[in-house]
């Protein structure tokens, strides 16, 4: 296949760390005054908006196409960014475990309490997509 057409996997799976938190909090704050002036527009004109929705084929419980390359072993229930572009605005990391399912979990404190890199929220997580 025409290497043009297949995506580089050598940097596609990269970890869900702290800077990754911060970068996608930078874009939230960037997005909402820009939102608001485009929804104010748009509600003068009667417009509606088209809203962007997620890749179907990269949805959570399904399987990860190989389109998208190997998972490095040491990534295998490692909290990971998130690729789909609908979700580069959302405070969500995405797990996939040995059998290649897609898990997504919410960035935010759980129960108010432990935030995404906790000890204990990482293992539930683990405990949660054990096959």
């Amino acid at each position: 296949m025409d290497p043009l057409f297949w995506p580089s996997e050598t940097n596609r799976f990269r970890r869900f760390t702290p800077e990754s938190l911060a970068a996608i909090e930078e874009r939230i704050a960037k997005k909402n005054p820009q939102q608001a002036k485009v929804n104010w527009k748009n509600k003068d004109q009667g417009v509606e908006e088209d809203k962007p929705t997620p890749q179907l084929d990269l949805k959570t419980c399904k399987k990860l196409p190989s389109l998208y390359g190997d998972l490095p072993v040491e990534l295998i229930g490692e909290p990971l960014e998130d690729f789909d572009p609908y979700y580069s605005d959302h405070k969500t990391f995405m797990v996939i475990n040995k059998r290649r399912t897609i898990f997504r979990f919410t960035a935010t404190p759980a129960l108010g309490i432990f935030g995404p890199f906790n000890p204990v929220r990482k293992a539930a997580i683990k405990i949660l997509i054990h096959s």
